[in-house]
């Protein structure tokens, strides 16, 4: 039975197609649900209207997003939260707060358009993705720090201090094992 689609049908066609489905599907589900009906005349060309106006609407979606991708592209967050003196975070910072910064600073972002591949778990600076759309993406950038830490300097002067203190104890250790042969 051949059915005029009047929405769009995961892994059968899209609005306006007019696709070969067994009868029992038409009757039972497509039809009743109203994601299909008999191809007339007059169906196909309120389809073909609508089909058009939907490709307008999504074609000003498209603009819209890329003004905003445009206007987000040289945007800087600035995150606060605890971290110890290595600079790990006590927790993590993750899209939502992302997000929620950005908002804050006007710009219209969902949280589900941060990009991150894991949460951000250090003190520092990064570079985030925010995608609008499969194709249309920009970079933020995003600066984690800490109350007590000044800046990303300190926390890599604190662990060069950490690391080195820890050389100078290994060397104690051995020049001690050394005088007592």
């Amino acid at each position: 039975m051949k059915v005029l689609l009047l929405d769009d049908v995961e892994k059968l066609g899209w609005l306006g197609d007019i696709v070969e489905v067994k009868d029992g599907y038409a009757r039972n589900f497509l039809v009743p649900c109203g994601f299909a009906a008999i191809p007339s005349e007059a169906n196909i060309k309120q389809i073909a209207a609508e089909k058009a106006a939907r490709a307008e609407l999504r074609r000003q979606q498209r603009d819209k997003l890329e003004a905003i991708a445009k206007a987000t592209e040289a945007a800087f967050v600035s995150i606060e939260t605890k971290a110890n003196e290595q600079g790990h975070l006590f927790g993590s910072v993750t899209n939502e707060m992302i997000a929620a910064k950005l908002r804050e600073a006007g710009y219209e972002v969902a949280d589900k358009m941060v990009a991150l591949e894991s949460h951000i778990k250090q003190v520092g600076t990064y570079e985030v993705a925010i995608k609008f759309a499969a194709d249309l993406s920009c970079m933020v950038t995003v600066s984690v720090m800490a109350p007590g830490l000044e800046s990303e300097e300190t926390v890599e002067s604190g662990q060069d201090t950490a690391e080195e203190s820890a050389e100078e104890s290994e060397q104690d250790s051995a020049d001690e094992t050394v005088k007592e042969s």
